[in-house]
């Protein structure tokens, strides 16, 4: 995905900024934790369309050294 179109797109809910996951061909919103498919590289920005992403595990504190 061309960074240019990726500057213009936000997300539909929100109007937040996209990032794009390459590896799985989505564009995701972490505000929402919502994942837009991009399909054959035709962003595909309808909230029925998109996933919800599943919240991360917290990391336990780092032990002092």
């Amino acid at each position: 995905m061309e960074s240019r179109l990726l500057d213009l797109l936000v997300c539909p809910a929100c109007k937040g900024r996209l990032h794009y996951d390459r590896a799985h061909s989505e564009l995701v919103c972490r505000g929402d934790r919502l994942a837009y498919p991009v399909r054959d590289g035709v962003p595909i920005l309808l909230e029925s369309e998109a996933r919800r992403l599943e919240p991360q595990a917290e990391r336990p504190p780092a032990q002092p050294a």
